[in-house]
Formats: C-alpha cells, sequence, structure tokens
C-alpha cells in the first residue's frame, strides 16, 4: 500500500519533525494534533492543524484532541469494501494511511516519589492508545508508528518503493499493540499496586539483550527487564571486554549479586550454577577474594565473581590467575585492567550503578502453564527474635552464625554453610537429604584442608533429626543455627547441650528451589 496522507500526534517529539519533512518530500499529506503541528510550524515543514479537519480545537485541558469521527473513519475504513468508501465520502471524510502517535509518559511519572495522584491521572493516555489500536487493527491499509526507531527505516522502505510491504504493516501494529497493552498494564498495576496478588497479574518485561543461547546451546534465549523497575541486574553495568554475557552468567550473576547486596564491608562472592561456593568478607577486598577462593577453589573454577571494592593491581594478578566467566566490581585500577587483558574471554564488567535494588518486588517463577508469585525472600532477620536454646554464644560467635545463616539463605536447599572468621569452609547444597548436605559440607571444607574446629553452622530450614547436628559437632562445629520446629527440635538440642555447643532458632526458614 502506499500512504498518501498521515497523522501525527506524538508527545516525545525526538526526530518527528526530520520524519514530516521526508514525509512530505515524498508527496505525503500531514495532519498533526495540536502540539505536533506548532512543532511542524516551527520547523517550517508543511502542516495541516487536526481542529481544521475536525471543526474542534482542544476540549477539557487537553483531554479530548482526536476522538472523533473524522479521524477515526478515516483510519478505520476498509479501502476493499466499497460500503466503507460510501460512508467515508458520504461525510466528507478522507482516508488516513499512516498513524504516528507515542503516548503520555505514565509510566516515568508514577515512577517517581510520592507523585500527586492528579498528575499520574493526567498522564493516562486516551486518544493516543485509541489511534494506535484502531491504526494497528486496520493495518491492511494504515501503517501504525509508535516509536521514534522506526522513522528512519519506514521512510527507507516507502522511498524505494513507494509503498510500505504488508509484512513491516503487521511487524509495526504488533509493535503498536504491545505498546498500548503494556501501557494499559502500567496504569493497571499503578491503580491496584495495593493489592499484592490481584485477579490478573500484567506485568511488562522488555528485551533488553539477546543472548546466544539458553541453559543449553540448543535453546534460544534473550535477557528481558521489568517495566517500572527502579533498577535491574545488567542497569549501568559496562562490559570492558569478554564473550558475550550469556544465559547462565546472567543467573548466576544475579545470585551473585542478590547474595553480596546482604554483606557489610569488603566482601567477594563467588557463584557456581546459581549456588555460592565461596563466600568472604574481610578487612580489604584483597583478603576477601583470597579468602572465597580458597573456600572451595575447585568449585570456583570458571564461577562468576562479585566484589564490591576497586579491583587494584596484585587483585587483579591473582584474577588472571584464575579461570573466571563473569567479574564484576565498581571499578578497577588501570594496572588490574592490564592484568585481566591477558585473559580476553573473562567477561570483566563494571558496576556503575548507585541506586538500591528493590528487594520488595515479586519473586516470579514459571511453572507448567502458570506462574508461581511471591514476596522476594529479602527481608532480614532480626538477632532479638531468635532464641538461644542450648550454649551462650559470645558477641564473635554471633557475628560469624549471622554471616554463616545470611549465605545459606543464597543455597540451593536443603542448604548447609560451615564458616568461621568471615569465610564459608564447606557448602552443601541442593541435596534431598539434610544429613547429605551436612556430610558433602564438611567433607569439602576437609578436602580443601579446612579445619573445622571451632566453626559455626548454618541450616536453611530444621533438623529432623539430630544426625545432621551430630555429625557436623564430631567434626569441630561448635555452633549452629537453624529455624527450629521440628517434631524432634528436643533431641537435636540435646545432642548439641551434650557435645557442649550452642544453638539458634531463628523461627524462619529460607528454602531456596
Amino acid at each position: 500500500m502506499t500512504i498518501r496522507r498521515a497523522l501525527i500526534s506524538v508527545y516525545d517529539k525526538t526526530g518527528v519533525a526530520a520524519f514530516a519533512r521526508e514525509l512530505v518530500g515524498l508527496g505525503v499529506e500531514v495532519l498533526a494534533s495540536s502540539g505536533s503541528a506548532k512543532l511542524l510550524r516551527d520547523e517550517r515543514v508543511p502542516v495541516i492543524p487536526l481542529e481544521e479537519l475536525t471543526g474542534f480545537g482542544d476540549l477539557l485541558g487537553h483531554r479530548v484532541v482526536t476522538l472523533h469521527p473524522a479521524v477515526h473513519g478515516g483510519i478505520l475504513a476498509r479501502r476493499d469494501l466499497p460500503d466503507d468508501l460510501a460512508q467515508l465520502e458520504a461525510h466528507g471524510i478522507a482516508p488516513i494511511d499512516l498513524v504516528c502517535v507515542n503516548l503520555y509518559p505514565f509510566e516515568r511519572t508514577v515512577g517517581r516519589l510520592d507523585v500527586p495522584w492528579e498528575d499520574a491521572i493526567e498522564q493516562i493516555d486516551i486518544g493516543g492508545p485509541a489511534l494506535l489500536r484502531a491504526a494497528a487493527k486496520n493495518h491492511a491499509h494504515v501503517v501504525p508508528i509508535s516509536r521514534p526507531e522506526d522513522y528512519e527505516p519506514l521512510i527507507e522502505e516507502f522511498r524505494r518503493n513507494a509503498e510500505v510491504s504488508a509484512e513491516t504493516r503487521r511487524t509495526l501494529a504488533a509493535r503498536a499493540f504491545q505498546r498500548t497493552a503494556s501501557y494499559d498494564a502500567a496504569v493497571a498495576g499503578w491503580l491496584g499496586r495495593d493489592d499484592s496478588f490481584p485477579d490478573t497479574f500484567v506485568p511488562v518485561f522488555d528485551r533488553y539483550l539477546d543472548l546466544p543461547y539458553g541453559e543449553n546451546p540448543h535453546q534460544r534465549a534473550a535477557y528481558y527487564t521489568q517495566r517500572g523497575s527502579r533498577t535491574h541486574l545488567l542497569a549501568r553495568v559496562e562490559q570492558l571486554q569478554g564473550r558475550p554475557l550469556s544465559f547462565n552468567n546472567l543467573g548466576d550473576l544475579s545470585a551473585a549479586r542478590l547474595l553480596m547486596l546482604e554483606l557489610d564491608g569488603p566482601a567477594a562472592v563467588i557463584v557456581k550454577h546459581a549456588n555460592p561456593c565461596g563466600v568472604a568478607v574481610a578487612d580489604t577486598i584483597e583478603e576477601a577474594y583470597e579468602n572465597a577462593l580458597a573456600s572451595d577453589p575447585v568449585s570456583a573454577y570458571g564461577g562468576v565473581v562479585v566484589l564490591n571494592r576497586e579491583v587494584g593491581p596484585a587483585l587483579g594478578k591473582a584474577l588472571a590467575a584464575q579461570f573466571v566467566e563473569v567479574l564484576l566490581a565498581p571499578a578497577y585500577d588501570d594496572e588490574a585492567l592490564e592484568e585481566l587483558v591477558a585473559k580476553p574471554n573473562v567477561r570483566v564488567l563494571v558496576d556503575g550503578e548507585r541506586r538500591a535494588f528493590v528487594t520488595s518486588e515479586r519473586d516470579l517463577r514459571r511453572v507448567l502453564g502458570g506462574l508461581l508469585v511471591q514476596d522476594r525472600d529479602a527481608n532480614g532477620d532480626p538477632p532479638d527474635a531468635m532464641d538461644v536454646v542450648c550454649g551462650d554464644p559470645d558477641t564473635a560467635t554471633w557475628d560469624e552464625l549471622l554471616f554463616a545463616w545470611t549465605v545459606a539463605k543464597h543455597v540451593t536447599s536443603n542448604a548447609i554453610v560451615i564458616a568461621r572468621g568471615g569465610q564459608t569452609l564447606g557448602i552443601g547444597a541442593g541435596q534431598m537429604s539434610r544429613v547429605d548436605a551436612v556430610r558433602i559440607a564438611v567433607e569439602k571444607a576437609r578436602d580443601h584442608g579446612h579445619s573445622l574446629s571451632g566453626a559455626v553452622l548454618a541450616s536453611d530450614a530444621f533438623f529432623p533429626f539430630a544426625d545432621g547436628p551430630e555429625v557436623a559437632l564430631q567434626a569441630g562445629v561448635r555452633a549452629i543455627i537453624q529455624p527450629g520446629g521440628s517434631k524432634r527440635d528436643a533431641d537435636v538440642v540435646a545432642a548439641v547441650r551434650e557435645a557442649g555447643a550452642a544453638m539458634v532458632h531463628t523461627g524462619r526458614r529460607h528454602f531456596r528451589h
């Protein structure tokens, strides 16, 4: 189809004057609503103000501008139906072949803190979505344009072929409906924001990054960000070198960053297959990384490393000596980068994000034919709400217990974390049996030369029997933190007391699947 008449009504006027000028140069008559018409006149682009077509100026404080039969009739008329064309002629309505619209910035408005209710309501666009939906519905005869990125490709195709193909119109129609759907979802989400679990859940995600493949090479994949989120996994993250980020890289990076959010002071987190394999906090970032790596250097091979302090020369050299898939830090010394350049496949990322992650967002998980939605397990567990059921842990022991407990929350269940001195020593992850998770944590620690004398242990859920604690206590563990709540709590507590160790019940578990 060709284009003889176009309607422009945009809030974001980026590039629209050049677009309209190109249309006019290709013989297209341009109509425009009040604000767009003014811009085009100022840019000396020939334009017909919409009010000349409708006989009305803006009404109700700009609430009614394009809602008129002369506009929608011209858009919705089917050019291949004689009756539609006869009705247009009877009412003196000319067809409109292209509709260029973008919408009021509702999402940006409600993204501000404490936005007044009236301001948000006035940013709910009515006429714009109606125009886009009409043009997209009738894309067999009309070209819908909903974003500035499509201006140039559309002009190039029209100039080259003197028409716009059905395939292009169909693609643009899909984009237009995606835009109106996401816009309505944003409005519905904002109006219903106090309903934690609405009858209809309509989150909106935008494609941010195409990925080489999914969890496995035969699976396609992309990374999407949630519309309306204050920040996201790759917000203000710059990749300095390395291969493209993969699906598994991003999963591990997210796991590492979520754990890092809960750590204070210089800290290092190493994640492999979505589980931390080495975590440490220390006086310096160099010591933190050294301890995290020493936790389990075998599992750390090919892992994702997240640091919360600048990487200096010595640390850069240490990182370059290890096979790292992804490295994220807030900054890098020039000498550190020189060391890392020698490993060109390492994905080196700079974290420039300073906005806080919103940990109150919902946690979503796909299941067969549906979606599980829950609150994110993000709130900390205050020590004063915990119960010391045996022993008398001193301040240093409390610090060790809380560190291990924090890490355990981020380990796949059944999860056991053994730690000492702000360093994980052994992690048992993803076991069907809790006692097996304890055995694995103990064996891993011993395999890497860690003495467990005086160490602490955290379990993400209660011990159903005393066997798990007994394995740990025999290995040298002196204090245990766990939710409690088992029918056999008395047996478990008795075993710990008999060993002369301490135990804390948190009253809250942290399953992770």
